[in-house]
């Protein structure tokens, strides 16, 4: 299938990218990067108090200065015994620029006296979709996706990024970072999220295509 619509994914991280174009891969969607829509612009300063602001902070901020139809996202793992921490605070657990070895780290010292048992937590993601020409004015879908699991109390795994190879999947009883990418894109946060958005999205893509061939058509 020819991509023929481009689709603005609102995201710096490699591993968002590569994991959302895969959900997106059997549609006639061309996707963007954050980076190649506004190189060497300064990265969004991500500074809301949850998942959803912090989705929409990104989205509109590149939809606004794109003017294309675009994706923000933003994850977290809410951990029960931390009180629901890191959540929003997941990239920079152990610190401002934390690396994904430093807040695994940082997690595991963190749990490091809770028994098995008190380990569960789960990935949480939330989705924005703006398009800017909805209407004469842009529209927003915010959708959420879950996955249930427990901390390992050490990492597993070579795949993923981010928490992965800490994170024991419940339905899969293996860390994220030991599925293949097609299991992990049939149980991640990222994957539930998107399967709500789908429609969505599809019923855009095909709308706009519609209306774009009917204008070539007309000439």
């Amino acid at each position: 299938m020819t991509p023929a619509f481009s689709l603005l994914l609102a995201t710096a991280n490699r591993g968002k990218l590569a994991e959302l174009t895969a959900l997106l891969a059997d549609l006639p969607i061309e996707v963007v990067s954050l980076a190649a829509a506004l190189p060497g612009k300064p990265q969004v300063i991500e500074d809301g108090a949850t998942l959803e602001d912090n989705a929409r902070i990104k989205a509109r901020a590149a939809s606004s200065a794109t003017t294309m139809v675009t994706i923000g996202e933003d994850s977290g793992l809410c951990v029960d015994a931390l009180g629901g921490r890191p959540g929003v605070r997941s990239a920079r657990f152990a610190h401002e620029g934390a690396t994904d070895a430093e807040n695994n780290a940082a997690l595991l010292a963190a749990l490091d006296e809770v028994d098995d048992d008190q380990r569960a937590a789960r990935f949480r993601t939330v989705m924005v979709l703006i398009d800017p020409w909805a209407d004469g004015e842009p529209k927003e879908l915010v959708v959420e996706g879950r996955c249930e699991g427990v901390i390992a109390r050490a990492p597993r795994g070579t795949g993923g990024f981010g928490y992965d190879p800490l994170f024991v999947v419940t339905s899969a009883k293996r860390t994220m970072a030991e599925l293949t990418e097609a299991e992990k894109n049939r149980v991640s946060h990222r994957a539930q999220a998107f399967a709500a958005l789908r429609p969505a999205l599809k019923d855009l893509v095909f709308r706009r295509l519609a209306q774009a061939a009917s204008i070539v058509g007309a000439r």
